[in-house]
């Protein structure tokens, strides 16, 4: 007997079976990458998480015979509809096993949700924050998920999400970048200098966490300016920024950080992160005591980064302020020497951006599509 049962985020033991369902469904999956048990219990904290100040979240789990057989996550982000004039949920977090069935129960339940909130559409998959990652692997299911900033998933899963009414809103492809091949023309470094001496801006670069932390402020405002015309930007809350600075601190070096600034105002950014892909996988989600070493040293030892934090205000953009960002790219793929780098997830309405990146040699290799489904 299949039954849907709404999570009650109060109960330890619910909210365990719910966020524990991706790791029995993938334990054995070499390119599945374990988020941080303490991270995907904090989507469900309706107290610490940001995002419930503003916004509002249901989890539901599908049981046959009591046993767990998928999840999903119903969202409806306020900000980002009065940001859109739109009136949107969004699902999540969902995870199922090949059975449509399941996949039909959960979806149900969803655009009942949705319904119930007066709301129109749903979308997804799209989560509680920039560093969620977007939509359904539809291509490059042989390539390991780079760390948990984007998803992975099963071929079978597209099949499941398109049966329930789903159909594509937009794709978000990235792209490799091999130091064998990547090389910028010396025109784009040249444009970058003349952009540092008639534009008046400077690179910074930093040795500290303590430093970073100096320039959170400046740099959440720059993040929320750069992309305020992207299909999925709405404004972070100061408690989100922080919140999101709190989550990259974690996993960045300081000296892949990387902001362009002119005199104290930061107009660009560059945050790039060591993968730590092996080291996640080898912790199954646990912060054991000697899985934080393996984490740190993995940190130093790996040959990709990714580069999941990148942007130019735009009037900067025609003043040369995109060949800087892409000179700081290149020699700090060089510098660290990393032979792989990830552009992760740029949407297919960021023309110029793609325009740009396949320019400068990169290599698409995985899409991930957002969906969305109109209630009637």
């Amino acid at each position: 007997m299949l039954s849907i049962e709404k999570v009650d985020t109060q109960n330890a033991s619910q909210v365990r079976r719910f966020v524990s369902i991706p790791y029995r469904l993938y334990a054995n999956c070499p390119q599945w990458v374990p988020a941080l048990f303490v991270d995907a219990n904090m989507q469900l904290n309706r107290r610490k998480h940001p995002f419930y100040e503003h916004s509002d979240a249901d989890f539901f789990v599908a049981l046959r015979d009591g046993r767990p057989v998928g999840r999903i996550a119903a969202l409806e982000n306020r900000r980002y509809n009065e940001n859109h004039n739109t009136r949107q949920a969004q699902f999540y977090l969902f995870e199922c096993e090949d059975e449509p069935e399941v996949a039909a129960a959960l979806f149900t339940q969803v655009d009942e949700w949705a319904r119930a909130r007066n709301l129109d559409t749903v979308v997804g998959p799209k989560g509680f924050g920039a560093l969620d990652g977007y939509g359904l692997l539809v291509d490059g299911y042989e390539h390991r998920q780079m760390m948990t900033m984007m998803n992975y998933n099963y071929p079978y899963y597209v099949k499941l999400v398109e049966s329930a009414g789903y159909s594509m809103a937009v794709d978000f492809i990235s792209c490799r970048l091999d130091i064998d091949t990547f090389k910028l023309p010396e025109r784009v470094h040249s444009i970058a200098r003349r952009a540092m001496e008639r534009s008046n801006l400077n690179v910074l670069r930093f040795r500290t966490k303590r430093e970073v932390i100096a320039w959170a402020p400046k740099l959440g405002k720059a993040y929320n300016e750069a992309f305020k015309n992207n299909w999925e930007y709405y404004p972070l809350t100061q408690r989100e920024i922080d919140f999101l600075m709190e989550n990259v601190l974690m996993l960045v070096n300081p000296r892949l950080v990387k902001l362009i600034v002119h005199d104290e105002d930061v107009v660009g950014f560059l945050l790039a992160f060591p993968d730590v892909s092996g080291a996640l996988q080898r912790s199954h989600g646990r912060l054991f005591p000697f899985a934080i070493p393996d984490l740190l040293l993995d940190m130093r030892r790996t040959r990709w980064v990714a580069l999941n934090g990148a942007g130019i205000l735009s009037e900067y953009q025609g003043r040369g302020g995109n060949a800087l960002l892409y000179s700081e790219m290149e020699k700090t793929i060089r510098e660290f020497g990393f032979h792989d780098a990830d552009l992760t997830q740029v949407a297919d309405t960021a023309i110029q951006m793609r325009r740009d990146l396949i320019n400068l040699g990169g290599v698409p290799y995985k899409t991930h599509r957002v969906f969305s489904k109109r209630l009637v």
